[in-house]
């Protein structure tokens, strides 16, 4: 689908609650926030997005199967002429939710991060089970949309592996996934203990070059998208055909931080999916289109987008127009939203000559 305004799709992350207890998520066992929005703002959003031009309304959480008026809401949307789209693990899919969904033709994404022991050892006991469950229902109703992968490390154990990432890519082809999205464990927040679940540069690299070649190998069934900035600079050093068009229509690893937007659980708008510190307006004050408006004239936000301004490593990289480096990454790891995305370990040229 074409966009009829600046984004094809509008996220919502209905609720920060979750009652999973995954080691890359900061809104593990966490509960709903004090200033969840109503079912009358939500529907607020809907609308606002419809008239803002997007194609797509999407529901993000936490776990959105514990926001208990998700399909009144989803019904709202549907009725406006929005597509749907849900992103969940699978738990807590209940018989009324899947009727709902389907009803409504929704999208839906399904989080897996690996074969049953590996997937366990990141998202708890039973994540699995319930992952499966879902795929297997959405692909006989044709919702399947995608597999979504997040590289992390859980104690000892770690989904960074060959047999993992075929086990998922070999669900998504078994039940027609149109795609499987591989992650960076992108750091939401300050917090130090979801840290520890980011791989380190040298299995990203090892990971970004198996997926190109896993890429050619599948020929895309499923298509494999990477939400991993420096993939760009895997694909161009690998010489990936047709470069250009790959990364302007279909890469969805370029930062997006003030070139898209999310709207929280308490109607606050985000500058990116993965970032809470910058707050940029509220549904119930503004509409979406003026907050947008507003961030596209920002002089903060331009600032950051131009990649001219990023500093350190990623500033001096060869690769930086098509790379550049996560934004988010760079300020909670660095303390400075213009630093260098310390996940990845590529030495630019200019000081490999040091």
């Amino acid at each position: 689908m074409k966009s009829k305004g600046p984004v094809l799709i509008v996220p919502w992350r209905c609720t920060y609650a979750c009652d999973s207890k995954c080691v890359h998520c900061v809104s593990a066992g966490k509960k709903a926030v004090p200033d969840e929005i109503n079912t009358e703002d939500a529907k607020k959003i809907v609308d606002q997005a419809s008239e803002f031009g997007a194609s797509f309304f999407g529901v993000t959480g936490g776990q959105p199967f514990l926001r208990k008026d998700l399909f009144e809401v989803l019904d709202y949307a549907t009725k406006r002429g929005l597509s749907t789209s849900i992103i969940t693990d699978g738990r807590l899919l209940s018989d009324n939710a899947f009727r709902s969904i389907v009803k409504n033709q929704t999208k839906i994404s399904i989080s897996i991060d690996g074969a049953e022991k590996t997937n366990e050892a990141i998202r708890g006991k039973g994540a699995y089970a319930a992952a499966v469950s879902a795929i297997e229902r959405f692909s006989k109703e044709k919702l399947l949309n995608c597999l979504v992968y997040t590289f992390a490390n859980a104690g000892k154990a770690t989904n960074v592996n060959e047999a993992d990432m075929r086990h998922v890519l070999d669900l998504a082809k078994k039940y027609d996934a149109r795609w499987v999205v591989f992650h960076g464990m992108i750091p939401y927040s300050n917090d130090k203990a979801t840290h520890k679940a980011d791989p380190s540069p040298a299995q990203y690299e090892w990971a970004c070059n198996k997926l190109y070649d896993l890429t050619a190998e599948y020929k895309g069934k499923p298509d494999i998208n990477v939400y991993i900035p420096f993939y760009a600079r895997v694909a161009k050093q690998h010489g990936m055909p047709d470069f250009d068009n790959w990364y302007n229509n279909f890469f969805l690893g370029r930062c997006f931080f003030g070139r898209f937007m999310s709207i929280a659980e308490n109607g606050d708008a985000i500058p990116c999916s993965y970032n809470d510190t910058y707050r940029v307006g509220n549904i119930k004050d503004k509409l979406i289109k003026q907050i947008w408006e507003d961030m596209q004239n920002s002089e903060f936000f331009n600032q950051v987008k131009d990649k001219a301004n990023i500093k350190g490593k990623c500033g001096v990289c060869e690769y930086k127009e098509f790379c550049g480096g996560c934004r988010s990454a760079a300020l909670y790891y660095t303390g400075d939203i213009l630093g260098s995305d310390p996940r990845c370990g590529y030495i630019p040229k200019t000081l490999n000559k040091k």
